[in-house]
């Protein structure tokens, strides 16, 4: 049997309806440009954000950070498998007298 590019090449035409082809990839795939009539790709939603915390970026003491994890290593050994840095400050700013802290804070 003698196959040639062309003959594949037509048998692969002729597997899809072109306007099969182009409604499916619209719908899905493409939306059409304002004004142009030209397609593009379509934006990909971007997942909300949690509103319940927020990621910050704090500075602090090397000390301050051994410190900080030599007690959430001692927690752990306790068996608060879950403490954490954030964890222990959220704990330790409950526990905060604020008519108790230093003025040279």
């Amino acid at each position: 049997m003698n196959h040639e590019c062309g003959e594949y090449g037509s048998l692969a035409r002729n597997l899809f309806e072109t306007d099969e082809v182009q409604g499916v990839l619209t719908g899905s795939f493409y939306t059409s440009a304002p004004d142009t009539g030209e397609l593009r790709a379509k934006p990909v939603a971007k997942p909300q954000k949690p509103a319940h915390y927020k990621v910050i970026c704090i500075s602090m003491y090397v000390d301050d950070l051994d410190k900080l994890d030599s007690m959430v290593d001692e927690l752990k050994s306790k068996g608060l498998t879950k403490a954490s840095r954030s964890s222990l400050i959220r704990h330790a700013l409950c526990q905060v007298d604020l008519d108790r802290v230093p003025r040279g804070l």
